[in-house]
């Protein structure tokens, strides 16, 4: 597993960050230039994503999971603060139902206890098969992005394009899988820990109304609306998602 931890593994304030389906952990990097110092950061490219290996032999949920709480034990970490996007999100709902003892608190970024049909996820993955993921790529950016960013921000939206299509084909099609097969709606409900639950308004792929039944299913949850954003906040709107979540960290 390719990773960085930024501070240390025992420290209060540490935040683990899990990536999206195409992406990496250069995803957090502007959201993590707008965190105070005193915020230490574990940074991972999930299995079969990014530098990270894996995407050799079909795998689903359980062992996305598997790898982020094997990693906590390697690094040492006992509690932290685990914050993810997309199947991020899911991953970390995962987490909490394997490993609840990790928790201090939770961030759940643009995703829900299930993200798509499994039609749609099927029909992608033989769209992917066929033609690669360059045959996915405008739509992922339609999703990802808002009409803004793609106007204002091209050179970004080319190097982020790049980022999913330079991902391994097995690797991306493995995480489809596991997101066609994933449902945590029973695991959303026995969340103790203080959650925040953020999305952006014009996000494509986990739609507000969606995020905002995830947030609604968690005892107590902290639902935000993030503004001129759409799936990927911490790249559209770092500052915004910054400023959430350090209150959200300074709250008892």
């Amino acid at each position: 597993m390719h990773y960085e931890l930024i501070g240390e593994a025992k420290a209060k304030n540490l935040i683990v960050f899990s990536n999206g389906l195409g992406t990496d952990f250069r995803i957090w990097l502007p959201l993590f230039d707008e965190l105070g110092d005193d915020v230490s950061v574990l940074l991972y490219d999930s299995r079969g994503h990014g530098l990270s290996g894996g995407a050799d032999a079909p795998f689903g949920m359980d062992e996305l999971v598997g790898d982020l709480a094997g990693l906590c034990d390697e690094l040492g970490i006992r509690k932290a603060t685990f914050c993810g996007l997309s199947v991020g999100g899911l991953v970390c709902q995962g987490l909490w139902k394997a490993r609840p003892d990790l928790f201090r608190k939770l961030v759940l970024c643009d995703t829900a206890p299930r993200i798509g049909s499994a039609t749609i996820w099927s029909e992608r993955m033989a769209g992917i098969e066929e033609g690669g993921l360059d045959s996915a790529a405008e739509n992922a950016m339609a999703r990802w992005f808002t009409p803004a960013f793609h106007e204002g921000r091209a050179d970004e939206l080319a190097g982020y394009r790049l980022m999913m299509t330079r991902q391994p084909v097995a690797g991306y099609l493995s995480t489809c899988a596991a997101l066609r097969d994933t449902d945590f709606a029973n695991v959303l409900p026995t969340i103790t820990v203080p959650t925040l639950v953020v999305v952006g308004d014009q996000d494509g792929s986990t739609p507000p109304e969606t995020v905002q039944a995830a947030a609604e299913s968690i005892p107590g949850a902290r639902f935000e609306i993030i503004e001129e954003c759409a799936h990927i906040p911490s790249i559209e709107q770092p500052e915004a998602l910054a400023e959430l979540i350090q209150r959200f960290m300074r709250q008892a």
